[in-house]
């Protein structure tokens, strides 16, 4: 009940602000919803436009409710763009209402279907994470390019220069960590983190992928999950799993005290940065920056510190 009367309230607010001018800057207003998208709207559109994304760092997507503070900028904004793929569970009604009145693009739903992995728990539906897998991600920041040179075509060409400079930055970060990870053996690539994120990531670069928790944290990890992945570890002498930057660290404590019952110990390698990147102006704070921190905490962590 609480969500449809929120639903309607974002009805009244758009009807009443729908002709709403764009702010006084005069320059393109964005909001994007993560900060990974918020971060290639920023490395295209430079300085000729305002970002906001809406969700900063350690934010869950999968949770995220928009505040009404949120639909007040989501009414001012000229372009929305968000991730898709039934990654902002809680907002897919709100964005279906907007589109009718603003630009609005699930930038992630531009790949090609045959390039998504399937979503173990949403039937017809895809994991959402597609920025693990930097191919990928470069396809969502051409659909950033093309959704800024339509909105703003006077500075189209700028975008355009600006984007191509970025995916060149996007090629040398995928060789990056191909090299990274290929620094470890095949059978020490075994990659155990909080959520099940980080399946594109597997499957691009290597790594057998297990999560504690389903690909949404809307579900919760039972105790046959964490001991069943317990014994996993033990059979194969892992030596590290990960915590999550926007995840609850219990579980995987839960999970280290379960291997160290069984008479193994193992580490936790570090935090990863997963739905959410790090804090402003630091190197986490960027996607070139968290995709780099996540590939050298696993593979130092892996290979044991050396």
């Amino acid at each position: 009940m609480k969500h449809k009367t929120f639903i309607l309230l974002v009805l009244s607010l758009l009807l009443s602000a729908c002709s709403t001018p764009a702010a006084d800057s005069g320059k393109l207003q964005v909001v994007t919803t993560i900060g990974q998208i918020g971060d290639a709207a920023m490395n295209i559109g430079g300085d000729l436009i305002d970002v906001q994304p809406l969700m900063g760092p350690g934010v869950d997507p999968h949770l995220y409710v928009a505040s009404e503070g949120d639909v007040t900028t989501l009414q001012n904004a000229d372009v929305i763009l968000y991730n898709g793929l039934y990654l902002e569970a809680q907002m897919v009604g709100i964005m279906e209402q907007i589109s009718e009145y603003k630009t609005v693009v699930a930038v992630a739903e531009s790949i090609p279907s045959e390039q998504l992995l399937a979503s173990p728990i949403y039937p017809d539906e895809h994991d959402p994470h597609v920025w693990f897998d930097v191919q990928l991600w470069s396809i969502v920041v051409e659909q950033v390019r093309d959704t800024l040179m339509e909105a703003d075509p006077a500075n189209a060409a700028a975008f355009e220069a600006n984007a191509a400079a970025y995916l060149a930055e996007l090629q040398e970060l995928d060789a990056y960590v191909k090299e990274q990870a290929e620094r470890l053996p095949a059978e020490q690539r075994i990659l155990i983190t909080a959520h099940d994120a980080f399946n594109y990531f597997g499957r691009a670069y290597g790594f057998e992928v297990m999560g504690l928790q389903g690909i949404s944290t809307q579900s919760e990890a039972s105790t046959s999950d964490v001991q069943d992945l317990a014994t996993a570890i033990v059979e194969r002498q892992v030596p590290a799993v990960f915590i999550e930057s926007s995840v609850p660290v219990r579980t995987v404590e839960a999970l280290q005290e379960a291997v160290r019952a069984r008479g193994h110990e193992v580490a936790i390698g570090g935090q990863l940065f997963s739905d959410a990147m790090g804090s402003p102006n630091t190197p986490e704070g960027t996607y070139l920056g968290m995709v780099r921190h996540n590939i050298d905490t696993i593979v130092g962590a892996l290979l044991g510190g050396n």
